[in-house]
C-alpha cells in the first residue's frame, strides 16, 4: 500500500481547497523570508558603512539628521562648523583621526562629497583606475556612479546646487574625472568625491546666497575669508576610554555637537522594526490561517473518508498507518507551502533590486539563505503537524466494524 499515491488521490479530490491553503502558506513564508531578507541586508549595510566610524562631530541639531546625511548620506545636514574646531579636534590625544567632508551639490541624485583620501580608508575603497583628486575641480566616482552615468576618466561633468536632483547647474566651474572606485559595497560606491577645495571654489561666489536660505535648504561650506567651514566630521577614537569623555566634552565646550552612528543606528533600526514586526504578525497570521484551513479540510474530509479508511484497516492497514497518512498529506502540503514561499521571497527580493536601483544593493542576498528562513520553513511544518493531529486521533480511534455496517 503506497501512502504517497493515496495522500495525492485524497489531494486531488478536493483541488480548489487545496490551492487556497496552499496559497495562504506561500504568501505567509514569502513576506516572512522577504522581511527577514530585507532587514538582514539593510542591517548588515548600516553596519558595514558605519564600521570605521566612532563619532559624527557637525552642527548643533538632530544626531540622527548628523549621522543619516553624514554617514548613509541619505539626509540634509544640518548646518556647518568652523574649520578650525575640526583642526582642534586633531590635537585631542583621545583622537586618532579626523575627517572632514564638506557638501552641498550632487550630481544626478549623489552627493559631491568635498573631503580628504583619508576618507577612502574608512571604506577599504582602492581605485579601480585612474588617481586621487591632486588639485581643486579634481573627482573620483563611486563603482555605482561611474556605471550609471558612463563617465570615464578624463570626462568633465557639472555639479547641481543641493543634495537633490534638480538644483541650479554649476556650470562654470565643471568637475574633471581623474580616477574610478573599485566597487566596496558601501555608500562610498554612490558618491562623487573630490577635494574640500573643490566645494569651497564652486561656492565662493554664493556664499552670501547660502547664508539667507531658509534652514530647510541644505548647507554649503562658509568660504568667506578667515570663516572656512565644513559640513563635519568623522572621528576615529585612538582608546575606547575616549567615547566616554569625548562626546560630552565637545557637546559642552564647543559650538558642535557629537552623534554616535552605533547608537544612533540602533535607534533608527529600532523605529524601523516597528514597522516590520507588525507585517511579520501578518504574515504569521496568514501561516495559522493556512493551517486552520489545512485542519478544517482534513476534519471535514474524514467524514468523507471513513468507509475508505475502514476498508483499508480490513485490508491490513495499522492505526498508525492510516494516522500517518493524514499527517503526510498536511505535511507534504505545509511543506509545498514552505519551499514555494522561501523561493518566492527570494524572487521577490531579486526583482526589487532590478525594479529599484537604489535597493540593489539590499537585493544581493536574494541568492544565499539566512539560517531564520529554516526556522520559518519549521513554523510552516510545525502548523501543518498541528492541523492534522486530531484528524488523525479520529482515524486512530475509527470503529472499523461500526463504520461498515453503516455502508
Amino acid at each position: 500500500m503506497n501512502l504517497a499515491r493515496i495522500v495525492l488521490a485524497y489531494v486531488r479530490r478536493s483541488p480548489l481547497t487545496t490551492l487556497l491553503n496552499l496559497v495562504l502558506l506561500t504568501l505567509g513564508v514569502a513576506t516572512i523570508t522577504l522581511l527577514l531578507l530585507l532587514t538582514t541586508a539593510l542591517d548588515e549595510r548600516l553596519r558595514r558603512d558605519a564600521a570605521a566610524i566612532d563619532l559624527v562631530v557637525g552642527a548643533k541639531g538632530s544626531p540622527l539628521q548628523l549621522v543619516l546625511s553624514g554617514i548613509y548620506h541619505v539626509d540634509v545636514p544640518p548646518g556647518n562648523i568652523p574649520l578650525a574646531e575640526v583642526a582642534a579636534l586633531r590635537a585631542d590625544p583621545l583622537i586618532a583621526e579626523v575627517v572632514p567632508i564638506a557638501m552641498g551639490d550632487s550630481f544626478h541624485g549623489a552627493h559631491i562629497v568635498g573631503t580628504e583620501p583619508a576618507f577612502l580608508g574608512l571604506y577599504h575603497a582602492r581605485l579601480a583606475g585612474g588617481a586621487l583628486w591632486q588639485a581643486p575641480m579634481e573627482a573620483v566616482l563611486g563603482a555605482d556612479i561611474a556605471r550609471q552615468s558612463g563617465l570615464a576618466i578624463g570626462a568633465r561633468f557639472a555639479g547641481s546646487h543641493g543634495l537633490a536632483e534638480g538644483g541650479e547647474l554649476h556650470a562654470d566651474n565643471p568637475y574633471r574625472v581623474v580616477g574610478v572606485l573599485q566597487s566596496a559595497g558601501t555608500v562610498i560606491d554612490r558618491l562623487v568625491l573630490t577635494g574640500v577645495e573643490s566645494v569651497w571654489k564652486v561656492h565662493e561666489h554664493e556664499a552670501q546666497e547660502a547664508q539667507e536660505k531658509p534652514e530647510s535648504e541644505p548647507h554649503v561650506a562658509d568660504t568667506s575669508p578667515g570663516g572656512r567651514e565644513v559640513t563635519m566630521a568623522l572621528v576615529r577614537y585612538a582608546t575606547p576610554l575616549a567615547a566616554v569623555s569625548v562626546p560630552r566634552r565637545i557637546d559642552s565646550a564647543t559650538s558642535m555637537q557629537a552623534a554616535s552612528p552605533a547608537y544612533e543606528s540602533a535607534r533608527l533600526f529600532t523605529v524601523f522594526g516597528v514597522g516590520t514586526d507588525v507585517i511579520k504578525g501578518f504574515a504569521v497570521f496568514l501561516i495559522v490561517a493556512a493551517a486552520a484551513g489545512m485542519f478544517i479540510a482534513l476534519y471535514q474530509a474524514m467524514d468523507e473518508r471513513q468507509y475508505d479508511l475502514a476498508i483499508m484497516r480490513t485490508l491490513g492497514a495499522s492505526r498508525s498507518r492510516v494516522c500517518a497518512m493524514l499527517l503526510l498529506e498536511s505535511l507534504l502540503l505545509a511543506a509545498a507551502g514552505a519551499v514555494v514561499g522561501v523561493a518566492l521571497g527570494h524572487a521577490l527580493l531579486a526583482l526589487i533590486g532590478v525594479w529599484l536601483p537604489a535597493a540593489a544593493s539590499l537585493a544581493s542576498g536574494a541568492s544565499r539563505l539566512l539560517p531564520g528562513e529554516i526556522g520559518v520553513i519549521a513554523l510552516a511544518l510545525a502548523g501543518g503537524i498541528l492541523a492534522a493531529l486530531l484528524p488523525a486521533w479520529r482515524a486512530y480511534r475509527l470503529d472499523v466494524a461500526a463504520t461498515l455496517a453503516k455502508g
